[in-house]
């Protein structure tokens, strides 16, 4: 079978049956189109362990836009992509290499970058709150830095999704799990301020204002991006004075931080994460580790 052929019915397996997201299909499609574009058209009876070494070593040298080569995080996307494909050809009982013989890059455990109670308040202090575009922008930092939300989980809200009186709402996540969110009555109080500036019926919680199409009152906005949200957070950090690279990312780091740093436990914090495995959610274990001198300092025996 061309391989191509096998790889547009694993899509359409993963939009009919597994019922993934359409992001999650586009991100699968690119990864394993990587492989057609080194190895040409090939069938898939092709694909053995040397393919696939030579294949690794064409991605390990594959730059992008912003790097001179992917990541080993970004290289194991596509082995996974590939291994998931393959367990899917087995599946249909096709030719194939086992999917087991798909060994992932060996990567360095993420750093993970928060914000300090300080450096917190400084970035929420920034946006210029007599304005709506200011008072958007202070009502998304408070959301983000309390709930814990995916920068797309956010982008997606729409006003009728949260109940300010109840402080929680629920959001259909990565793997299309659906999770409960919580909010501190502070952030509910600056969404419902920015609500109660606005003057259209447009349905999405947050909206753009700049742009070549001006406010009125006939519905004509546009929701905000991703990358109109990122570029924000990133402004408003500079203006606070933080050194550290400040993203919409970071504040669900900081947002994890804090719940672990207040007693939460793992599991809890895993929960409202929306994290698979708890192994992903230990990478915030890191602080704990100032209590650790605490408790040095509390039970060794001081000589005299």
């Amino acid at each position: 079978m061309p391989y191509e052929q096998a790889v547009t019915q694993f899509l359409e397996y993963l939009e009919l049956e597994q019922n993934r997201s359409s992001k999650t299909i586009e991100n699968y499609s690119h990864y394993l189109t990587r492989l057609s574009d080194f190895a040409g058209d090939i069938k898939l009876a092709d694909i053995d362990v040397e393919l696939v070494r030579k294949w690794r070593l064409w991605l390990n040298r594959l730059g992008t836009n912003t790097s001179d080569e992917l990541s080993k995080i970004t290289q194991n996307y596509h082995l996974i992509a590939l291994r998931s494909f393959l367990r899917f050809c087995a599946k249909r009982g096709y030719t194939a290499l086992a999917p087991d013989k798909i060994e992932l890059a060996r990567t360095t455990r993420p750093q993970v970058t928060f914000l300090n109670p300080e450096e917190v308040e400084n970035l929420f202090s920034q946006p210029d709150i007599s304005k709506l575009n200011g008072l958007r922008d202070r009502a998304i930092l408070e959301l983000l830095f309390s709930s814990g939300l995916r920068i797309s989980e956010l982008v997606g809200l729409d006003r009728d999704h949260i109940n300010l009186k109840r402080r929680e709402f629920m959001v259909r996540g990565k793997g299309q799990k659906d999770r409960p969110i919580f909010i501190s009555q502070e952030a509910a109080n600056w969404i419902s301020r920015y609500l109660d500036k606005r003057q259209d019926n447009v349905k999405a919680l947050f909206i753009r204002y700049g742009g070549s199409k001006k406010v009125d009152l006939t519905g004509n906005y546009h929701r905000l991006t991703a990358r109109s949200i990122q570029r924000m957070v990133a402004r408003y950090a500079r203006l606070a004075g933080i050194t550290k690279h400040v993203s919409p990312h970071t504040l669900r780091h900081s947002f994890a931080t804090d719940l672990l740093m207040n007693g939460a436990d793992l599991r809890s914090v895993q929960a409202m994460l929306g994290h698979s495995n708890i192994a992903t959610t230990q990478i915030y274990t890191h602080v704990t580790d100032p209590h650790l001198k605490e408790v040095h300092d509390k039970f060794q025996s001081k000589r005299k």
